[in-house]
């Protein structure tokens, strides 16, 4: 019996040190694109276009920085995008726990009809220019409105919700609720909505991120610049600075400049994402209750 234990016990250890291998490759193969990304926007230009950063800054500037937010309109760009990603954000939650709700009550006969007209609309779409003029015909073009009243839906988190609903909210609670009186609002209010903090935080930071991320919307219904989100400012500079080969005889000039694009585009990225790595920590505690719950789809 002791050797069985023991040869188990060597078995478990392997088997565990493998894991921990595997785990730690993955690891790195994911952070070193991001420590990469990092050290080069704070290189010089020559050393991200000779290839010398690997880990670690080389010759070590702000310039990258100096040139992104020396752009005017960088300060609105980032007020703008806050604006849409909470504005976005709370009504996109809003409309799904409004929608989710009713189709996880079996009381509600008609929940697999409205259900099956939610998921057409995932599958068929009128396509862009149909969704441009109702834009416009909705006097919506050209407002902050454009990037938020559209996509006020997720049909994909509607079911991951309403999936949490069926398996978190038990039968017996909403039966006992009504007994003392509660109707299905103040039922929804006080008692799921409380008890769905894990998939409301984990849905927040999917909307979050994709208003943050959101440009092609901004680049279709918007044309005043006092408007525009992170992203689209973002872009605008890299455009700016892109340089054409031909017009350029001098090579050590070619090369200087186009060593201050490529810096650029890293130090773009990293401005665009921090605060969205910012917000992560605080949310990152639910996703493995929030997501596995809600990816059981009844």
């Amino acid at each position: 019996m002791v050797r069985k234990i023991n040869r188990n016990s060597r078995q478990d250890n392997i088997i565990h040190l493998v894991f921990t291998a595997l785990l730690l490759a993955s690891t790195i193969l994911v952070l070193w694109p991001v420590v990469y990304i990092v050290s080069a926007s704070f290189s010089s230009p020559a050393a991200v276009i000779s290839g010398r950063v690997w880990l670690l800054p080389v010759e070590p500037t702000l310039n990258g920085y100096a040139a992104v937010f020396r752009n005017r309109n960088i300060l609105s760009g980032f007020a703008n995008s806050f604006v849409y990603m909470f504005a976005g954000t709370a009504v996109n939650i809003l409309f799904t726990i409004l929608a989710a709700y009713p189709l996880s009550r079996k009381e509600f006969k008609a929940r697999n009809f409205f259900t099956g007209l939610f998921v057409f609309t995932m599958l068929f779409s009128g396509g862009l220019i149909p969704l441009y003029l109702v834009v416009k015909s909705l006097g919506l073009l050209n407002t902050r409105l454009a990037l938020i009243i559209p996509t006020a839906l997720s049909v994909w988190n509607l079911i991951i919700m309403r999936t949490y609903f069926q398996t978190t909210i038990p039968d017996d609670m909403y039966e006992a609720a009504t007994i003392d009186g509660c109707n299905d609002f103040n039922f929804l209010w006080r008692v799921v909505v409380p008890l769905s903090g894990p998939i409301i935080a984990v849905l927040t930071l999917y909307y979050g991120v994709g208003h943050w991320n959101r440009y092609f919307e901004a680049l279709i219904y918007l044309k005043n610049e006092d408007l525009f989100p992170l992203q689209l400012i973002l872009r605008s500079i890299l455009i700016s600075n892109e340089i054409d080969p031909i017009m350029i005889a001098n090579v050590d000039e070619l090369i200087r400049k186009q060593g201050l694009v490529d810096l650029l585009k890293y130090s773009t990225i990293v401005v665009a994402s921090v605060p969205v790595l910012c917000i992560y920590p605080f949310v990152q505690k639910y996703f493995v209750k929030g997501v596995m719950i809600g990816s059981l789809k009844g």
